[in-house]
C-alpha cells in the first residue's frame, strides 16, 4: 500500500473504491468535494481574489501547502476581507515574516521521537503520525514545516518500527493518531492500522485528532465508523475554530460519530482576528456542545510556528477571554486555555486563578461574580 491512499490525492477512491452502491454515492460525495476545491498553488486563480491578493496568495503557497475542500472553501465570505474562514485557510504574505523565537517544531515532536511516525512525550500516551498529508492546510498549523518538507502518506512499511515500538512499552495506553490528518485515508488503511494498534493488548483507547469533520464531512460516512470500531474507546477530537464552521453537513457527521458511541471533543486554536473574542467564542462553545454534541476541550495560546505572529494573541488576553467564558458558561460547555510549552513541557493550563490569598487554613477566593469571601478549611484529622 503506497502513499496514493490519502483522499488529499482524490484520485485514490477511484482506484480503491468498493462496497455496495450506497457506500460508493456516500464516496463519490467527498472525492467530489475534494476534486472541485483548491488542491494545487495554480487554483488559487481561480478564486475571487484581486491581482495583488492573488500574487501575494501564490508566494505565501510557495512556501507552504495549500489544501481547501470545496465544502469549506464555500463558507468564505469573499465580500469580508477579514472572514474568519479566509483568515485560516487562505495564504496569507504575512506568513512570511518570520519573528525572532519562532520554530520550525514548536513543541518538539522530533526530540521526543525514538522511531519514525511516533512522537513519545509523556508517559502512557503516544502521536502516532500514519500520514503527513491533509485534506485541508491550515495556514497557522503547527507542525506545517513538517508537513512541507516530509509529505508522505500511508504505506504499512512506514509504519512497522512505530507499532513494534508500541507493543514493546506496555505503559503505552492511549495511543493518538495524528499528522497530516488521520481520517485523510481511505477505510481500508483505517482499518488496518486500528486492527494493527487493536491487536496491542496493553493500548485501551484511540484517539484521532482530525480536521475532516469541520473541512470535509463528507468525508465521514458508514465505511469510515465501521474502520474504527471494535475493542478500542474511541475519541475523536475535532478542530473547530468558529461557529461558522458548524453547518447542517458538519451537524450530520458528528452526528454519525456519536451514534457509533465516539467521544467528541474539540480543541480550537485562539487566533487574532478570527476567534479571539468574548462573543465569538461563546458562540462556538455553545453550538459545539449544544448542537454537536461536542465537548470543548482545549481552546490553544497559539504556538510558535513560523510566520504566525499575526495571528497570535497575548497571553494575557487569552486569559481574560478564558476568564470571561467561565463565567457566561456552564461547565461542560468551557475549553481549558493552555500554552503547549515548547522543548517538549507539555499543555499546561493558563486560565485565571482565582485565590486572591491564603493564611493557613483561611482563603481568600474571587468568584464568578467578582466579590472576594473568605474560605475556611475544614479537615478531619
Amino acid at each position: 500500500m503506497t502513499s496514493h491512499l490519502d483522499i488529499s490525492d482524490a484520485s485514490m477512491a477511484v482506484s480503491d473504491a468498493a462496497g455496495t452502491p450506497a457506500e460508493l454515492h456516500a464516496d463519490a460525495a467527498w472525492q467530489d468535494d475534494v476534486r472541485q476545491g483548491v488542491r494545487h498553488v495554480r487554483d488559487l486563480a481561480s478564486l475571487p481574489l484581486s491581482p495583488g491578493e492573488r500574487a501575494a496568495a501564490q508566494g505565501a503557497a510557495a512556501n507552504h501547502k495549500v489544501r481547501i475542500p470545496k465544502a469549506y472553501l464555500d463558507l468564505i465570505d469573499w465580500n469580508d476581507p477579514a472572514d474568519p474562514i479566509r483568515a485560516q485557510v487562505i495564504p496569507s504574505p504575512e506568513e512570511l515574516e518570520e519573528a525572532e523565537g519562532e520554530l520550525d517544531d514548536p513543541i518538539a515532536d522530533h526530540d521526543f521521537s525514538p522511531v519514525p511516525r511516533l512522537t513519545h512525550r509523556h508517559a502512557d500516551r503516544v502521536l502516532l503520525f500514519p500520514t503527513y498529508q491533509c485534506a485541508v492546510y491550515c495556514r497557522f498549523c503547527f507542525r506545517k514545516e513538517s508537513l512541507t518538507a516530509i509529505g508522505r502518506g500511508y504505506t504499512r512499511e512506514a509504519l512497522e518500527p512505530a507499532l513494534a515500538y508500541i507493543a514493546g512499552h506496555p505503559e503505552i495506553r492511549e495511543v493518538i493518531l495524528t499528522g497530516g490528518d488521520p481520517l485523510s485515508l481511505p477505510d481500508k488503511a483505517l482499518a488496518e492500522i486500528f486492527a494493527r494498534i487493536e491487536a496491542i493488548a496493553h493500548v485501551r483507547l484511540l484517539r484521532i485528532h482530525t480536521r475532516v469533520p469541520v473541512a470535509l464531512p463528507s468525508r465521514i460516512t458508514s465505511g469510515l465508523v465501521a474502520a474504527l470500531q471494535g475493542r478500542l474507546m474511541v475519541t475523536v477530537v475535532t478542530h473547530f475554530n468558529h461557529a461558522r464552521e458548524i453547518t447542517d453537513a458538519t451537524e450530520a457527521a458528528c452526528r454519525t460519530m456519536r451514534q457509533a458511541g465516539f467521544v467528541l471533543l474539540n480543541q480550537s486554536v485562539l487566533l487574532k482576528g478570527v476567534n479571539d473574542t468574548v462573543e465569538v467564542m461563546e458562540e462556538l462553545c455553545r453550538e459545539l456542545m449544544y448542537r454537536l454534541g461536542v465537548k470543548p476541550y482545549y481552546l490553544h495560546h497559539g504556538d510558535l510556528a513560523r510566520g504566525m505572529a499575526h495571528r497570535r494573541t497575548t497571553i494575557a488576553q487569552g486569559q481574560a477571554l478564558a476568564e470571561a467564558l467561565r463565567a457566561r458558561l456552564s461547565g461542560i460547555c468551557n475549553p481549558i486555555y493552555v500554552l503547549d510549552l515548547p522543548e517538549g513541557g507539555g499543555k499546561v493550563p493558563l486560565g485565571p486563578c482565582y485565590v486572591e490569598a491564603q493564611d493557613g487554613e483561611s482563603w481568600r477566593m474571587r468568584g464568578l461574580d467578582g466579590e472576594v469571601r473568605t474560605y475556611t478549611e475544614i479537615v478531619g484529622t
